[in-house]
C-alpha cells in the first residue's frame, strides 16, 4: 500500500454514500455532463479561496489570476468580477481574457509572435517584456501602429522560491530578463515613447512553505526599489508573481496564508520612497482553482494481474497527466482519490487505478487503499481545478475531449 494525498475538508457524502460537488451528486453531475470522464469545478469553493485571500492581504493589494491554471471560459467569466486583473500566457488566452470582462490584462510568455505582439498592443494590454529582441519587436510594431505600448519588463531574479516545485527565478533562465539588465531596458523603453508600465517578478510556484514565500516577496521588494533607484523612475505596478502551492501530496502541509499576508503587509508599511507611488499584485492560479475541482472518471474493468487488483478506468492522464506523475514530478505519488460512488465506505482493498490508455503511464492512483469498487463505479481525482485538462495531451490516442461543468457559479 502506497499513502495519497488528503482530500479536501470540503468534500462530503449524500444519504447513499455518494460524493457531493456543490450541492449534487456525482451521478446526477455524471448524467448532466452526458459522458465520463468530467471535470466539475465548485465556484463556490473559488470564491471562499479569493475572500480568504482578501481578508489575509492589505486592501491595497492586487489579485491576479493566471489563466493558464484553468482557462474554462465559463469559470473566467465568473471569476474576472471577483478579481483586479487576468494574466495570460498565449494569444488563445488572451482572447479568452477579452471576452471575459477582465479589467486588467497582462501577457508573459517567451516566445511571443509578432501577430500576438500586435494583437496585444492594439488591445491595449499589458506586454510583460521577456528580452530585449521581444522589447524591439514590440516598438518596431507599435511605432508602424502609431500608438504608444503598454510594456511591463519581466525580471529574471538573482533567487529562486526556496521549496519551490518549479523554479523560475535565479540563475539562466528562458524566462524575463536578467536582474542586472533590466534597467537599462526600461530606460530604453521610456526614451523610446513606451508606456511603462513596471516590472513581472515571478521566482518559483508550487511552494507551500509560508517563510520562504514571505523571504522571496521581501527580496522582491529589494530589487524593485533597486531597479527603481537605477532607473530614476516609478514602477507604477511591480507583479510580485504567486507560487502559493496546494497540499496534492501526503505529509503536505497547507500554506499558511495569513502568515504570508501579515509579513507582506508589514513590508508594504515600511516601503522606500522610490515604491511609495507604486502599486503591487500577486499573482494567483491553482491555489484558487486547484482544490475546487474533481475528475470523474468511470471503471469499466476490475481485473487481476500476478496477484494485484487493476481498476481500470475510461479516463487516464491524456486528462490528467499531472495526477499521473507525469507533469515534472520527479518521483510519483499519488493525488488523493476516492470511489465517488461509495464515498462514505471504509477502505477495503488496496488496488491500481489505471487508465484506458496503452501505456503504463496511465496510472491515477498506484496500490491505494480503497472501498471496494465495482465494474460502473465512478472515481474521483481531487485536486484536479488547475493544470488538469488544459495541461494534459489530449489528442493522445484520439479519445474525446472531457466535458467540463462548474457548479455554483
Amino acid at each position: 500500500m502506497k499513502p495519497m494525498g488528503t482530500i479536501p475538508a470540503h468534500f462530503a457524502a449524500d444519504d447513499a454514500g455518494r460524493l457531493i460537488i456543490g450541492s449534487e451528486d456525482v451521478e446526477t453531475l455524471a448524467a448532466c455532463a452526458g459522458n465520463t470522464p468530467l471535470f466539475v469545478y465548485d465556484f463556490a469553493l473559488i470564491k471562499a479561496r479569493i475572500a480568504r485571500f482578501r481578508a489575509a492581504f492589505p486592501d491595497s493589494l492586487a489579485l491576479h489570476y493566471a489563466i493558464k491554471a484553468n482557462p474554462m471560459p465559463a469559470l473566467l467569466t465568473a471569476i474576472a468580477p471577483l478579481v483586479d486583473g487576468l494574466d495570460v500566457a498565449s494569444s488563445g488566452e488572451m482572447a479568452l481574457a477579452l471576452t471575459s470582462g477582465g479589467r486588467h490584462i497582462s501577457f508573459a510568455g517567451p516566445g511571443k509572435r509578432d501577430r500576438e505582439l500586435e494583437a496585444a498592443i492594439v488591445a491595449g494590454v499589458t506586454l510583460n517584456l521577456e528580452s530585449e529582441g521581444e522589447a524591439h519587436r514590440a516598438l518596431t510594431i507599435a511605432d508602424r501602429l502609431g500608438t504608444a505600448p503598454k510594456l511591463a519588463v519581466r525580471v529574471n531574479p538573482d533567487f529562486d522560491l526556496r521549496g519551490s516545485g518549479m523554479r523560475m527565478g535565479g540563475g539562466a533562465k528562458p524566462f524575463g530578463v536578467d536582474a542586472d539588465r533590466a534597467a537599462a531596458l526600461v530606460k530604453s523603453l521610456i526614451a523610446a515613447g513606451a508606456d511603462w508600465r513596471g516590472f513581472h517578478i515571478f521566482a518559483g510556484s508550487q511552494a507551500l512553505d509560508a517563510e520562504a514565500i514571505a523571504t522571496t516577496q521581501g527580496q522582491t521588494l529589494d530589487l524593485a526599489a533597486s531597479l527603481a533607484d537605477a532607473i530614476g523612475a516609478v514602477p507604477p505596478l511591480v507583479n510580485l508573481g504567486g507560487g502559493f502551492g496546494i497540499p496534492y501530496f501526503p505529509k503536505d502541509i497547507p500554506v499558511d496564508l495569513e502568515r504570508v499576508g501579515e509579513a507582506l503587509a508589514a513590508r508594504l508599511n515600511g516601503l522606500p520612497a522610490c515604491l511609495t507611488m507604486t502599486r503591487f499584485a500577486i499573482e494567483l492560479g491553482r491555489y484558487l482553482v486547484g482544490e475546487a475541482g474533481v475528475y470523474l472518471t468511470r471503471i469499466i474493468d476490475r481485473k487481476i494481474s500476478h496477484g494485484e487488483v487493476f481498476l481500470v478506468t475510461d479516463g487516464g492522464l491524456h486528462h490528467q497527466l499531472a495526477a499521473s506523475g507525469n507533469f515534472g514530478t520527479v518521483v510519483r505519488r499519488n493525488y488523493p482519490v476516492a470511489i465517488a460512488s461509495r464515498f462514505a465506505d471504509a477502505p477495503e482493498e488496496v488496488v491500481s487505478i489505471v487508465g484506458c490508455l496503452c501505456t503504463p503511464l496511465d496510472r491515477l492512483g498506484d496500490m491505494v487503499n480503497i472501498p471496494r469498487a465495482e465494474v460502473g463505479d465512478l472515481v474521483a481525482v481531487f485536486m484536479a481545478g488547475a493544470y488538469g485538462r488544459s495541461a494534459s495531451p489530449s489528442g493522445f490516442l484520439g479519445h474525446p475531449e472531457p466535458p467540463e461543468l462548474l457548479v455554483n457559479a
